[in-house]
């Protein structure tokens, strides 16, 4: 009888050790499930939240006019072109945003600056090395391209026609695909001849240089 009593009293504490040996398992086990669970939902909502972000971040890109700069060498000459890049967004460009027959900063905000740090001809006419804003008068058949010396300033609020280096006149055509921002694109070509392109909208100007 006594060790009937000890066998159940042995029995009883074994089975009360086992149950007190699993539980922290079983809680561990239903921490780290809770735990990831709580992680998952936190990435996905970040993930859906980064999502968002992006989509607003692309919805935002069209709005106001970046800053933009083009490179490239003309035979030896390298040529910097800074300008403000504006977005179609649905809006008539031609004949509506930019006026026919009027001074254009060809960009926005500050006038467009060229500079080269070498002699080149443009529109078969020489510039010196230096620093110059580019401006043109846009036509419906033909564009006036204008090299102005006064290359500060906002706008054309402040250009003066006294200050031309020099003018010279391009046809414009159509370019190849939409494009949604101006851009301005320095080509490089054989025996130091190459070309500044200016593209925007489904209308491309094309100005031939070459190094001198």
């Amino acid at each position: 009888m006594k060790k009937a009593s000890t066998r159940i009293a042995l029995g009883l504490a074994l089975t009360a050790t086992l149950t007190y040996c699993n539980q922290p398992e079983q809680e561990k086990e239903q921490e780290t499930s809770a735990a990831q669970e709580s992680h998952s939902g936190h990435n996905m909502q970040a993930s859906e939240g980064s999502r968002i972000i992006g989509m607003q971040a692309e919805a935002d890109t069209l709005k106001g006019s970046l800053k933009a700069e083009a490179h490239g060498m003309i035979g030896d000459a390298h040529l910097t072109i800074a300008y403000h890049s504006p977005a179609v967004r649905g809006r008539v460009i031609w004949g509506g945003l930019v006026a026919y027959d009027q001074v254009w900063v060809t960009g926005a905000h500050t006038a467009t600056s060229l500079m080269t740090d070498k002699d080149i001809t443009i529109g078969g006419k020489a510039l010196p090395a230096g620093k110059y804003a580019l401006f043109t008068i846009p036509g419906e058949q033909e564009w006036t391209i204008i090299i102005n010396k006064n290359w500060e300033q906002h706008l054309a609020d402040d250009y003066k026609e006294a200050e031309d280096v020099l003018r010279f006149t391009v046809k414009p055509e159509l370019a190849p695909t939409k494009q949604e921002r101006l851009r301005y694109e320095i080509i490089s070509g054989e025996e130091g001849a190459g070309s500044i392109q200016i593209t925007w909208d489904m209308l491309r100007v094309t100005l031939p240089v070459t190094q001198r």
